[in-house]
């Protein structure tokens, strides 16, 4: 395999002395800035990663998705547990050791934290300390915090990732306003806690705490649960939630959030309601995520952006020639670890010279890891409906698969979309058991240019929560055997 990367690789010096050329410089080394690196690496590109933070891995693997499903895992191992007498599991008292819950989860991500770290060394990837900033004709400035060095490569990849969003007028006490950085790393669990945003960060913390036995209220602006998702879904796990007795407010308008002697007060309007105020000891904003991309010199090339975001070709070029741009900080991507490292992958091929695919953004599946669990891809029923598909829905209960039954599961359904005529798969929407590990099913058919009717026809191990997918895509034409 011939790269256009040279052979000549550096190895790994901790601490840059001097002026140093490189193949590829990459700035973050998040879920996509560590696989590019890797990737460029493993094509014989000389590699350098810079990165402000005291260790790899990014947003997801500190303070987004590895914490968090570990947190979801205790929580889910906590109920079977303390709901266990069903199945014969009898306990005289289940208690819950918090502090040891974040040690665990410590644990993983500084176990993951050091392989990344393993990863370079075996790539012979240079890691480099300190705060990246475009200089224009491919150079790069690094500031750490006593000194500054310059670098040069040939191609630039940015990953930089997002941070979480504020809302203005909010104005509290850091103790009681929260984001996932914060409420990550809780002492103790709060007896009551508000969360602002009913996207996938909002209704995972709101699964975990709780589970953890607090009482949670859900205030989202837009008319449903997890909006993205199709309306079914939504309907679902608002109902779901609501069972857990967890309180939500849609169409919700925040007035004002103030201290209180018992923690916030927060004032809001609901929809089809009068003013209403709520307390709670803790306020968690989930209402987006902001890219990262102040300061890091875009002025001094010809990058374009759209409201902080930056615009890129479909092998992640930006406008200026050798500087790509991947995961959360790219215009019309959605901003999932998954999609960050394929981008990573094929911004780094493609500075190999070798032949790569761009992403299909219709097969970019999304998953939700709250109680029970999401998975989807493709459009949703309504936006194939809107972009003219003559659709055929198939639809199957989990509350028939014998495996559901098994884990005492049974929320949730699969939601398969269908052109009537050829049988292409449009979208296949999970909520339910171990939907997030299903839904790769789907995307590997959509990959595929699978029909429905080479699923429906596919056999499935028994007893499976695979079967449920298999028997939604036989209710495509009518023809489910289990409900």
């Amino acid at each position: 395999m011939i790269s256009s990367c040279t052979q000549e690789q550096s190895f790994g010096f901790d601490r840059l002395v001097g002026f140093m050329t490189y193949d590829v410089i990459i700035i973050g080394s998040g879920p996509g800035g560590y696989v590019a690196a890797i990737r460029a690496a493993q094509y014989g590109c000389k590699v350098a990663v810079v990165e402000r933070a005291a260790a790899f891995g990014g947003t997801c693997l500190h303070v987004g998705c590895i914490p968090t499903k570990a947190l979801l895992h205790f929580a889910d191992s906590y109920e079977t547990v303390v709901n266990g007498k069903h199945i014969g599991i009898n306990t005289k008292e289940v208690t819950l050791d918090f502090s040891l819950m974040q040690q665990r989860k410590r644990q993983i991500i500084e176990g993951h934290a050091r392989g990344i770290q393993l990863l370079f060394r075996k790539n012979k990837i240079e890691s480099i300390a300190g705060f990246g900033r475009l200089m224009g004709d491919g150079r790069v400035e690094v500031e750490s915090t006593d000194e500054r060095h310059e670098l040069k490569a040939d191609n630039i990849v940015l990953a930089t990732g997002s941070e979480a969003k504020r809302l203005p007028g909010i104005n509290l006490p850091s103790g009681c306003l929260l984001t996932n950085v914060e409420i990550l790393n809780l002492e103790t669990i709060p007896k009551s806690l508000a969360i602002v945003g009913a996207g996938a960060v909002g209704v995972e913390f709101a699964s975990i705490y709780r589970s953890f036995g607090s009482d949670v209220t859900i205030l989202e602006a837009l008319p449903r649960l997890v909006p993205l998702e199709d309306e079914e879904i939504s309907k679902e796990l608002a109902r779901a939630f609501l069972r857990r007795n967890i309180q939500i407010h849609t169409g919700a308008v925040i007035d004002s959030v103030e201290q209180a002697s018992d923690g916030v007060a927060i004032n809001f309007t609901a929809e089809g309601n009068d003013a209403q105020q709520m307390s709670a000891e803790k306020v968690l904003l989930a209402v987006g995520r902001t890219p990262n991309t102040e300061k890091i010199g875009l002025e001094n090339t010809s990058i374009q952006t759209e409201k902080g975001f930056i615009k890129t070709d479909s092998y992640m070029q930006t406008a200026e020639q050798g500087v790509y741009a991947i995961g959360d900080i790219v215009a019309d991507t959605p901003q999932l670890a998954h999609v960050a490292s394929m981008e990573g992958i094929v911004a780094a091929t493609r500075i190999a010279g070798q032949d790569v695919e761009p992403i299909n953004r219709h097969h970019s599946p999304a998953a939700t890891y709250c109680e029970p669990q999401i998975g989807s891809v493709g459009f949703t029923e309504a936006v194939a409906r809107k972009m003219g598909y003559a659709v055929k829905v198939g639809k199957f209960s989990f509350r028939g698969n014998s495996k559901s039954s098994i884990l005492g599961r049974h929320d949730g359904f699969v939601k398969v979309i269908a052109e009537e005529e050829t049988e292409e798969i449009l979208g296949v929407h999970i909520i339910g058991p171990q939907a997030t590990e299903l839904i790769s099913e789907a995307v590997v058919a959509m990959s595929s240019e699978a029909t429905a009717d080479s699923i429906a026809r596919t056999i499935h191990s028994h007893p499976t929560l695979s079967e449920a997918v298999q028997e939604a895509f036989q209710g495509v034409y009518g023809m489910t055997i289990n409900s």
